[in-house]
């Protein structure tokens, strides 16, 4: 007889769907503790442009997978896969239940999907290469290449755009057949989505961004470029981006906010592009909706 697989429970969403708050209360609910699939949340000192949880907000719940890395390290989604998956298994081994959250796509895909990353060596030569080019201009080359691969790309994210560039033209595959999949499933895993109809989604996701700036997101960019300099990690990150420019007086601090905004909702109707192709996902499009 085959042995069931051990339960992981994966809470996948836009930005500012409430994933913090359902993967809490879940992890209370089942015995569970919090593992972070968040791509910004690694990184110490990016707290208020990155909406990492508070003390308060994690309510006695173990986490995981936050606050492990300087900015200027580059900390890469194999690194993540590794270091998550020996938490999942901690986890389990102690009788609870890991509760995977966050909206890093790839993250997911790596830790739970059974996808490997391709063993690609690094072409230094290419990459001096394409860093001349402008991410618009490399963007058109990931997307002749590979038009699915150009739709997981963040604004400005020229680190990524260049790798996947890489990688498709070592491995002459598509950037999905390139990572590969493996046939085995290690873990039993419950998929939960968390999404609201657009109007209110971006209602929130306007709301969070004024919340941010009222929390003191100017004197953390601030700070973070004067220990760290003018990084990708931060320049990249939506965010700290668009209040560089209000620093740099490219925009006024209510521009600042409007792209922001703008920035944030475009962000999030590429996570839930991502997202809706697992079909496995089961959808909850109304996650703080209280029953009478």
């Amino acid at each position: 007889m085959r042995m069931k697989k051990n339960k992981v429970i994966a809470v996948v969403g836009a930005t500012a769907s409430g994933k913090t708050a359902f993967a809490v209360e879940l992890a209370k609910k089942v015995g569970g503790e919090v593992i972070s699939a968040d791509s910004r949340l690694v990184y110490k000192n990016m707290n208020i442009g990155t909406a990492k949880p508070s003390r308060a907000e994690m309510d006695d719940v173990p986490h995981y997978m936050i606050d492990i890395v300087e900015p200027d390290i580059n900390y890469s989604a194999g690194l993540y896969a590794k270091q998550a998956k020996e938490h999942v298994k901690d986890i389990i081994s102690r009788g609870k239940i890991p509760v995977v959250a966050g909206g890093t796509g790839l993250y997911f895909r790596l830790l739970l999907e059974n996808y490997d990353l391709p063993d690609v060596e690094p072409d230094y030569e290419l990459r001096e290469e394409l860093s001349k080019l402008s991410f618009d201009e490399l963007l058109a080359i990931l997307s002749d290449l590979d038009n699915e691969a150009g739709n997981l790309i963040e604004r400005n994210d020229k680190k990524k755009l260049i790798r996947y560039i890489e990688i498709i033209k070592l491995t002459g595959l598509p950037l999905s057949k390139a990572r590969g999949k493996r046939e085995e499933q290690e873990f039993d895993i419950e998929w939960i989505g968390l999404n609201f109809p657009r109007d209110i989604l971006y209602e929130r996701i306007n709301k969070r961004v004024d919340l941010m700036i009222d929390a003191g997101l100017i004197e953390e960019t601030k700070s973070l470029l004067a220990k760290y300099g003018r990084i990708p990690n931060i320049t990249d990150t939506i965010g700290y981006r668009e209040i560089i420019s209000y620093l740099d007086g490219e925009l006024t601090l209510d521009e600042a906010k409007d792209k922001l905004k703008q920035n944030t909702r475009n962000y999030a109707k590429r996570q839930l592009t991502w997202f809706r192709k697992n079909e496995s996902i089961k959808w909850n499009c109304y996650p703080e909706k209280k029953k009478k």
